[in-house]
């Protein structure tokens, strides 16, 4: 068990204090900025209430009713709801209030497609402050080709790209997070992280194959293989980013995005004229590979679900650990449900607020 070893003391303290002393975490209800109450929760979602989460008496007061999504001195983070991925939406927000030492100035912004999920965050976590934006699939329906695995093929995966324009222009960084992940660490600390010129920030694995990545009908054009040129281009996870959305939204690198997915598309269903073959990463690469403010590996231990198309059980990376991910097609939560977990899976679970509470049964 290696992999148990190379968890950072404070990771393993965090998640035996998690398990042993869970009542440590209980604090009184406090008020918070409400989204306006819309939509009807659907029934085939039930999850238990966690408990409130209060700032440390060095973090201030927090939201109150007078604060505004444009305080400067909020934390802000974007992550998607839709109807497969909510429970791992919902483990991944517990986890982030778990571990902050200010979860009261941290502000959510889902981005859903399907209208009806609000309700639902708000009975798991009734004094978390968010706000729901609809992300319509038809903006981005036109632009998707086929990928390896279907799930990579939904309208909502690419709804990261338009943060800068759903978001308040008053919210100038945004923490992106995917939904198959935990924090065990305190997520203020990589909301500090300095991007200093460039729009992103991410682990960067300069190691990687960047080549396979692309077709080889892209790298034997000269025109698209030139867009690297003057590059050092490295592979980054898109499911962990901060964002300078000021920067974003200046150098207008949505619509730089959406250019690449019409030539994709543009190629056909065919080999022969594709310029890639995985989901929403490949544009995103285009467009900042080798502009990347680097953050710290510990910050996205990704590929925990496997490959792409099989899944397997995978070892951590060397070195410690703030952010563990699942990406790829094995997720916790179905290994669990089908008693054939992985070793990891066992540390995404206790963030699991699926399933009634004992009380209800």
């Amino acid at each position: 068990m290696q992999w148990i070893m190379r968890i950072s003391g404070f990771f393993a303290a965090a998640l035996l204090t998690i398990i042993l002393f869970p009542s440590l975490q209980s604090f009184p209800p406090a008020e918070a900025i409400r989204s306006p109450r819309r939509f009807a929760s659907p029934d085939r979602f039930s999850f238990r209430q966690a408990p409130a989460f209060r700032n440390a008496a060095e973090c201030g007061a927090g939201i109150d009713e007078n604060t505004t999504i444009c305080e400067p001195s909020l934390v802000h983070i974007a992550i998607t709801l839709d109807e497969d991925y909510l429970r791992g939406s919902i483990a991944a927000v517990h986890s982030v209030l778990q571990h902050a030492l200010c979860p009261e100035s941290i502000f959510f912004h889902f981005l859903i497609s399907e209208p009806k999920l609000e309700t639902v965050v708000r009975s798991a976590f009734p004094d978390l402050h968010f706000k729901v934006y609809y992300f319509d699939p038809d903006r981005v329906r036109n632009l998707i080709s086929t990928s390896v695995r279907s799930a990579l093929e939904q309208p909502l995966n690419y709804a990261r790209n338009y943060l800068a324009d759903l978001l308040e222009p008053c919210v100038r960084r945004v923490i992106y997070l995917d939904s198959d992940l935990i924090l065990v660490d305190d997520v203020a600390k990589l909301w500090r992280t300095s991007l200093g010129s460039r729009a992103i920030g991410a682990p960067e694995y300069c190691h990687a194959n960047f080549t396979k990545y692309f077709t080889n009908r892209f790298w034997s054009d000269p025109h698209l293989a030139g867009t690297f040129s003057g590059r050092r281009p490295c592979y980054f996870n898109t499911g962990v980013m901060v964002i300078d959305l000021h920067q974003w939204r200046k150098s207008g690198f949505t619509r730089s995005i959406e250019k690449w997915m019409e030539i994709q598309k543009l190629g056909g269903t065919g080999s022969a004229g594709r310029i890639y073959e995985l989901g929403s990463l490949p544009p995103f690469l285009l467009v900042f590979a080798g502009h990347v403010a680097p953050i710290e590996h510990r910050w996205n231990q990704h590929g925990l679900g496997g490959d792409n198309v099989k899944g397997s059980c995978r070892d951590l990376h060397p070195g410690p650990v703030s952010l563990l991910h699942w990406s790829g097609s094995g997720k916790p939560w179905a290994r669990l449900d089908s008693n054939n977990p992985c070793p990891l899976d066992a540390l995404w679970a206790p963030y699991d607020l699926y399933g009634p509470t004992a009380n209800s049964r």
